[in-house]
């Protein structure tokens, strides 16, 4: 069974740096993807694979820059400048590609971690 577990939120202030942290268990594969994901509508915000092919919104790309640890099995999302936009949960999620479809088939979600960014 694929695990996730999110870690790092907080509250800080405009412009402070976060850096999010996700493990990930239970994958048989040693392909799969990882993906960092905001809000009630998960909103897509970043995603990489185990082949390091990555996909960055570009509202935060100049920002936010996403590593995976695959010795650790551990996603990072490090979030430079922070802005009162950026408040919100962040959910890691544990996905594979699926017939020619990078990343979609999700198999796992963590519980969230809360950023909170006060002007």
């Amino acid at each position: 069974q694929v695990q996730v577990m999110e870690s790092g939120g907080g509250s800080v202030q405009s412009g402070s740096s976060l850096t999010l942290s996700c493990t990930v268990s239970g994958f048989t594969s040693s392909s799969y993807c990882l993906g960092w994901f905001r809000g009630k509508e998960r909103e897509e915000i970043s995603i990489v694979d185990t082949d390091g092919n990555e996909r960055t919104t570009d509202s935060v790309k100049d920002r936010f820059t996403i590593s995976l640890d695959k010795t650790r099995n551990t996603l990072y999302l490090q979030m430079n400048n922070l802005t009162v936009e950026d408040t919100g949960t962040y959910y890691c999620e544990a996905r594979v590609s699926f017939n020619n479809l990078w990343c979609r088939m999700p198999r796992a979600g963590g519980q969230g971690t809360q950023v909170t960014v006060s002007s």
